[in-house]
């Protein structure tokens, strides 16, 4: 009984991936197939996010290429094609997005931010240390009274040795 529940446990993870998507089917035109595989590497998968459909084993990439070879074959420009995935997935479907109102922030942004550091820094080297103060004669004092006392306070973890 104990080999059923340990041999179920292990199968269910299994059980329970994605199946793996029909293996594609190129465009018979060459010259159809090769925008295609052009327009992959414009594409980011929607699953993966850091690979385009041309790299991604996702089912959900497989559907994309899939989509993108239809579109092909019934004779719509790159063009047409991309804007048809940015109205089904958003502009974070093109590695490349436009550049709109809506995108600005995607295009500027790390550049803002670098900008921003930058002139952080500069600010931060332009300020002036402050100074301080000479100690007065009442300080100076204690201050020599406090180290003398330490001078002459020996120390109970000192070996021998050590002095």
């Amino acid at each position: 009984m104990l080999t059923a529940v340990v041999l179920f446990l292990i199968a269910t993870p299994v059980a329970a991936q994605e199946p793996a998507p029909a293996p594609d089917r190129p465009l018979p035109d060459a010259a159809q197939e090769a925008r295609a595989q052009a327009l992959f590497d414009d594409i980011r998968c929607v699953v993966c996010q850091h690979e385009a459909i041309a790299d991604s084993p996702a089912g959900i990439a497989a559907d994309m290429r899939g989509l993108v070879r239809e579109q092909i074959a019934a004779g719509r420009s790159d063009k047409q094609v991309r804007d048809d995935l940015v109205r089904r997935y958003g502009d974070f479907v093109l590695f490349t997005p436009p550049l709109r109102g809506g995108t600005w922030l995607l295009w500027f942004g790390p550049l803002a931010a670098l900008g921003a550091a930058g002139a952080g820094l500069w600010f931060a080297s332009r300020r002036r240390p402050t100074g301080t103060e000479p100690l007065s004669a009442a300080e100076e004092a204690d201050l020599a009274r406090i180290l003398a006392d330490q001078a002459v306070r020996p120390d109970p973890d000192a070996k021998p040795s050590d002095h």
